[in-house]
């Protein structure tokens, strides 16, 4: 076969599909089963579209950056996959968190515009992201974790079982929660 036969309907240039070996153009990755693109990547993708619709150009250029740092995290590793909804809400909680940082940052240095602008972003990011637990509810999931832990070990855990504590409640909290505001409130139960 000649170039010209692998292209899309005679486009030199513009491969059809069947480069690409096993994962065929349409759809189905290497084990046969169909890529369903996570609800949460579908909205940021609509809102890409609202967004250029509108010119709301900060918006615009925060889910591009959403979606990118998605995509990149998508093809990190071994082998390329599709992120579910809870791989995508963590990429977007670290992305609000970047957001945040950076802004503390510019806020230290006496860069007020660049901090504004930082938080704006934030606040896009963190329509996305989930209610964050209270500090109520951080302690409940604390103390439900550490009730497992133990009734499995058989008596009250330790500092020593910090590691099996923590595990469950971060599982627990879901995304909803920052992973030091559950250590400390562990900790303190401890």
């Amino acid at each position: 076969m000649t170039r010209a036969t692998l292209t899309c309907r005679g486009n030199p240039g513009k491969p059809d599909g069947r480069h690409l070996g096993k994962r065929r153009a349409s759809g189905t990755g290497f084990s046969g089963s169909v890529w369903r693109m996570s609800e949460l990547k579908s909205k940021l993708r609509a809102d890409l579209t609202t967004a250029m619709k509108a010119k709301d150009t900060l918006r615009l250029n925060t889910v591009r950056m959403l979606l990118a740092a998605v995509q990149t995290a998508e093809v990190a590793g071994t082998e390329a996959r599709e992120l579910s909804d809870t791989e995508v809400l963590a990429v977007l909680s670290k992305e609000s968190k970047k957001r945040n940082e950076a802004a503390v940052v510019y806020e230290q240095a006496g860069r007020g515009e660049l901090a504004a602008t930082e938080r704006a972003e934030e606040a896009i990011i963190d329509e996305y992201l989930p209610t964050p637990l209270t500090e109520a509810e951080v302690a409940d999931i604390a103390d439900t974790a550490i009730a497992n832990v133990a009734e499995a070990i058989g008596e009250r855990p330790g500092m020593r079982q910090m590691g099996q504590v923590m595990k469950i409640a971060t599982g627990l909290a879901a995304g909803r929660a920052d992973g030091t505001r559950i250590s400390a409130a562990v900790k303190a139960r401890l």
